[in-house]
């Protein structure tokens, strides 16, 4: 049987699905000291399971490559075992998943670190209708030294707080490693992390697709290998952080471009005030600031149009909602319109820009009095250069079609 690579193929026979209901699914990279227990541990879960609500299940060993007879022993043990070539956490359990036979998938560390017959009331929740649950260790219970201080104080409640602000999750642990979640659920998702990041996608693109999430307690004891674990907690919750940040365009981008905006404009708008006569005195803006809210106005548009790209991007792909005001004006939203702006806008920069050059011409060629109207001039043309350019970039990423709007009506 082949190896998926993605959550997109999981589909399998409809007799598979119909003789095993969840199944077991362990990453495994060398694992042969603690695979005994966590194989009796899992088959044990089953049993509850099989008692509780009179449905089967399997133990899937998700074999990244090991060298030490994991495979043998996994077999040995009663579990079926599958292998992974592409080598990573989140690879080897889309490989896993993807050569399961449950409709429900239950994912959990080979270990030792963690008691599948929590499971049990993960199953419960998804046979009442959740699409996936995700386990708490900080409503569980975490054992002494089953986890580092850094990580149980600093990096797992700053990631879930991240993550939660930004996709509004609402879940107390982000990165516990036992789950279950249905397979129509996975699919959905369309996963394809291969590495530590992998949890923080799933939780993610589940948000953002409203699957029905929910957490129960779960409990996190010191693992049983006899070297350190393959987790490097700096390297990997840089890679967790950075992959919130790429999936969340509004706080990357839209964020930003909205600060630097308005505090541009903030900054034009009073030193114009103060030029013209509206405020008396000469104002708190002067040269300096005036070109640095150019500055803000002009790269805070650029990050706008960004967070509108990314945005729709994720529409194409899949894993986002199109926004509803953006729903709203697709008709608006063409190739034709963005150049036809993008022009104007630089013809009201270009002749802001002839203007000042024939009072400069007037003046003799002296040094003008304040560089406002060139900055807002300039501004205008930039803007106006940046609108027609994303409008392009919008059309490049809706596969070459000049109206957005219909690009995107099947995909929000």
């Amino acid at each position: 049987m082949t190896v998926y690579q993605t959550a997109q193929n999981l589909v399998l026979p409809a007799d598979d699905k119909d003789e095993i209901a969840v199944s077991i699914v362990m990453p495994c990279l060398n694992e042969s000291g603690s695979l005994p227990h966590c194989i009796a541990n899992a088959q044990d879960a089953l049993m509850i399971i099989a008692e509780r609500h009179g449905i089967s299940g399997e133990v899937v060993i998700a074999d990244n490559g090991s060298t030490d007879g994991s495979q043998a022993l996994a077999r040995s043990l009663g579990a079926r075992v599958v292998d992974v070539a592409e080598r990573g956490y989140g690879a080897a359990i889309i490989g896993g998943f993807g050569q399961a036979r449950g409709h429900m998938l239950v994912m959990g560390d080979a270990d030792g670190s963690y008691d599948f017959t929590d499971s049990v009331e993960m199953v419960g929740r998804l046979l009442e209708g959740a699409d996936l649950c995700i386990g708490s260790r900080f409503k569980g219970g975490i054992a002494r030294g089953a986890m580092p201080w850094k990580n149980r104080y600093i990096g797992n409640p700053a990631l879930t707080g991240v993550l939660n602000l930004f996709f509004r999750s609402e879940i107390s642990d982000a990165h516990c490693g036992l789950r279950a979640i249905t397979r129509e659920a996975f699919a959905t998702c369309g996963l394809t992390s291969s590495g530590m990041e992998f949890a923080s996608e799933m939780v993610i693109k589940a948000s953002l697709k409203r699957l029905r999430i929910a957490e129960v307690p779960a409990t996190l004891s010191p693992d049983l290998r006899d070297r350190p674990p393959h987790l490097r907690p700096w390297r990997d919750g840089w890679r967790h952080l950075r992959y919130l940040l790429m999936l969340s365009p509004t706080w990357v981008f839209g964020v930003p471009a909205l600060m630097a905006m308005l505090t541009g404009l903030a900054i034009l708008a009073t030193a114009f005030a103060f030029q013209i006569g509206l405020a008396a005195g000469t104002g708190p803006f002067g040269t300096s600031w005036t070109i640095a809210a150019g500055f803000l106005l002009t790269t805070g548009h650029f990050a706008g149009i960004m967070a509108f790209v990314t945005h729709i991007h994720g529409v194409r792909r899949g894993y986002r909602s199109l926004r509803p005001w953006i729903a709203r004006n697709t008709s608006m939203l063409t190739l034709e319109h963005a150049l036809a702006s993008g022009l104007g806008l630089i013809g009201i920069g270009i002749a802001g820009l002839a203007a000042v050059g024939w009072r400069w011409s007037e003046s003799g060629f002296v040094a003008l009095p304040s560089v406002l109207p060139l900055v807002v001039a300039s501004d205008f043309a930039a803007i106006g250069l940046q609108t027609a350019l994303g409008g392009f970039m919008l059309a490049i990423i809706t596969d070459h079609d000049t109206h957005f709007g219909r690009a995107m009506g099947s995909r929000g």
